[in-house]
Parts: structure tokens; C-alpha cells; sequence
């Protein structure tokens, strides 16, 4: 599928390629994103075989593999193809334009789609879930955060989860508009290291191929490069409608939160296992800030802290020393009015700043637990949701 005319954006350093190659094969946790032309084999319907070939692989990542020494990786995947498997089960010949005939073919379609990803999973040993996302679920924070959750407990059970945008209820002002966009939104939401984009095409090239012979394909580059949005086509272009620019401004937001992009043919053989190998297929759109540091550089930078967390001396011991999370225990006061998911301060007895981070609890319910073991937490607030007030994953130490 590969020119053989080809440029690599990263420059000349082959250790810089290949640094960038290999940060794909070490990734833990994976958003595979595929394109409803193939999902649906050009619309004519779902693609049983296609399918089946994608969850075979998936499954091979997954499962641990003992006599490989690799370690499984953690895979969600978006997938398309709900409106046009319900216009086939409708027994229409076309595609309606009126939205509530949409979302009626999109309702009845979902029902076939969960049923061949759960069918497919199943005979290679995998559970799944069906996650239907709108936009707004991912504006709100504390919607948010329970779709985070939720995924991640789904991953932590072994089950992959399948998520489409929720085509029967969404508008004109809370739909996604693409799932490459959906995409990138879900890997940033699960901190994703990579996002894998399975398309008809083998990637970006530097100019349309269907109508330049000598257009180079770009091995690799890094994501949000203000060229790539050009040779995409622009937003307005036709080449751009639908196709690559989306992908390209997807790897872009991707990378925001450390996620490289890679964007490949879909039916080439084994292109997952070829990908998680190491080995150079598609386009790699590099994310060239590691996931970790650009989650607490973002912390960080945060202007406006709506409220604190005061610790004690011990607690404050613990998280110079880096590694430890803060546990309730440890918390003797709270100021101001947060909500769960909110970047807060942490205060050490003088009341200077050591550290920020995201709080699991609100204000109001991080004063209740205030010196409370977290074996506490049901009986005080009737739930828990985390351990920890703040994890050291989604801390930042400030000096």
C-alpha cells in the first residue's frame, strides 16, 4: 500500500525515527479507531471477516503472553458502522437526511454492531461492552469522570470496550461529527499512550494520491506540524471532507494529552500485531511530549485553583518523597468549593504549596474524610469512589 516515494517530517536521525516507532510497541494501552468503510465493507453491510480478523488480533494483544515476555496491552475500541448496518436492516437503498430517520437506522444498527463485536470477541476468548458517548458526556466533568471510570474498571476486568458516539440522541450541537474525532477524545479521556486509526487508505500522503502520481507518503511526522493540516487537504477541500484532515486534527488533540497517532490500512495483514511489534506501517503522527509529563505540565499551568488540600507533616514527608499517593488520613483541612476532578493545591503545615493535583471527592466531601482511613469511606459519604484523595498518577510536585 506504500508509495515508494516517501519523506519523513522527523528529519534525517534514524534514532529519532525509530525512537518514535518504538514508543508505539511499548505502549500499555491503546484507542483503536475504525472507519466505517471498512467496518461496513463500502456500505454494503458489516464486514463479518473483516471484523473477526480485527478482534483475533486484539485478543492476541490482550491475553497475556507468557511466552513472549510481552506484557498485554489495554485496547478500546471506537468503531463506526451503526447507521449504515440499520439502513440494511431497514431495507433501505439510501442514506435518509432527515435526523430522526438517522438515529432511527443508527438505533436499529447499534443492535447489529454489538452483536458481531460480542459474537467475535467471544470466540477469541474476550469479554465486551457496548459504550455509547455524546459529546456532552465528555464536556460535563462529572460525566466525564464516570465515563473514565467506567472504562478503566472495564479494562481492569479483562473486557474490551466498543464505542460509537450515541447516534440516537445527538444533534447538531452535541455530536462529535466524526469518530476520529470521538477517537481522540476517548484516548485523551483514558490516557491513552497511542491511538491507532485503521482507515481504507495507507496513510497520509504529502498531496492527494488518486489525482498525483508523484505524491510522497509520509512515514512520519510529528503530530499538530502546521504542514499536515495542508497536506490533508484543509477543511474545505475535497479531499479533506471526511478524510484525512480529520485524522490529522485528531492525532493533533491525541498528542495534547502524549498519545502518538498512528494512521494505517485496515485490511493489511495482522497490522495491529505488526504495529505492537515495532515495525514501520502507516503513518506514525509522534506525540512528542510524554504522556505523563504533559498530564502534570497541564496541572502545573493551572492559573486559577478553586481550592486546597491541607495535609500534615507526615503526608507531606510521603509526597516530597514523590511515589505516594494522598490518602485521607493524612488530610486535616479543606478550603474553598471544588468538584470531583478539579485541579486543588496541597498545602504542607506551613501552608505552602507542595503539590496540586486532580481531587477524587468535592470539597464538601473531602471535609468529612478528613483523618478517616478510607476503609471509612462508605459509611461516611454511603460510596466510595477512590482510595485516595488525590492518586500520584494525577499529582504534580511544585517544588
Amino acid at each position: 500500500m506504500h508509495s515508494l516515494n516517501s519523506v519523513n517530517l522527523l528529519g534525517p536521525d534514524e534514532m529519532l525515527r525509530e525512537r518514535a516507532r518504538g514508543a508505539i510497541a511499548l505502549s500499555r494501552r491503546w484507542v483503536v479507531k475504525v472507519g466505517s468503510s471498512l467496518v461496513t465493507n463500502e456500505g454494503r453491510g458489516l464486514d463479518e471477516k473483516a471484523i473477526g480478523e480485527w478482534c483475533r488480533q486484539m485478543a492476541l494483544l490482550i491475553k497475556p503472553r507468557a511466552d513472549s515476555g510481552q506484557a498485554p496491552l489495554e485496547i478500546i475500541m471506537v468503531s463506526s458502522g451503526a447507521v449504515a448496518e440499520g439502513m440494511k436492516r431497514l431495507g433501505w437503498s439510501s442514506r435518509p437526511s432527515a435526523i430522526h430517520e438517522l438515529q432511527a437506522a443508527a438505533a436499529v444498527g447499534q443492535m447489529g454492531l454489538a452483536q458481531i463485536y460480542e459474537t467475535k470477541l467471544k470466540e477469541n476468548g474476550l469479554g465486551s461492552a457496548q459504550v455509547l458517548l455524546t459529546h456532552a458526556d465528555l464536556a460535563d466533568r462529572e460525566r466525564y469522570l464516570n465515563a473514565k471510570s467506567t472504562l478503566l474498571t472495564l479494562l481492569k476486568h479483562g473486557v474490551l470496550p466498543v464505542i460509537n458516539e450515541n447516534d440516537t440522541v445527538v444533534n447538531d450541537e452535541i455530536k462529535f461529527g466524526d469518530n476520529d474525532t470521538l477517537a481522540s477524545l476517548v484516548a485523551n479521556l483514558v490516557e491513552a499512550d497511542a491511538l491507532i486509526i485503521l482507515t481504507d487508505q495507507a496513510g497520509l500522503y504529502d498531496c492527494d494520491p488518486r489525482s498525483n502520481a508523484q505524491a510522497q507518503f509520509i512515514e512520519c511526522a510529528l503530530a499538530g506540524d502546521a504542514m499536515l493540516e495542508g497536506m490533508a487537504g484543509g477543511a474545505g477541500s475535497s479531499i479533506g471532507k471526511g478524510g484525512m484532515i480529520t485524522k490529522v486534527l485528531a492525532a493533533k488533540r491525541a498528542a495534547s494529552s502524549g498519545a502518538s497517532t498512528v494512521i494505517a490500512w485496515g485490511r493489511e495483514s495482522d497490522a495491529l500485531l505488526r504495529l505492537a511489534s515495532g515495525e514501520r506501517l502507516g503513518t506514525l503522527l509522534w506525540a512528542s511530549t510524554p504522556k505523563l509529563q504533559a498530564k502534570k505540565q497541564w496541572m502545573a499551568d493551572h492559573l486559577q485553583l478553586k481550592g486546597s488540600l491541607l495535609v500534615d507533616a507526615g503526608a507531606a514527608s510521603k509526597l516530597k518523597g514523590g511515589g505516594s499517593s494522598l490518602l485521607p488520613i493524612g488530610l486535616v483541612g479543606v478550603e474553598g468549593d471544588f468538584s470531583r476532578g478539579e485541579v486543588v493545591a496541597i498545602k504542607d503545615p506551613d501552608g505552602l504549596e507542595l503539590a496540586r493535583g486532580l481531587s477524587n471527592y468535592a470539597s464538601a466531601e473531602a471535609r468529612l474524610l478528613c483523618k478517616k482511613p478510607s476503609s471509612d469511606f462508605e459509611a461516611i459519604l454511603g460510596y466510595t469512589a477512590e482510595d485516595e484523595i488525590v492518586h500520584r498518577d494525577n499529582m504534580v510536585l511544585m517544588r
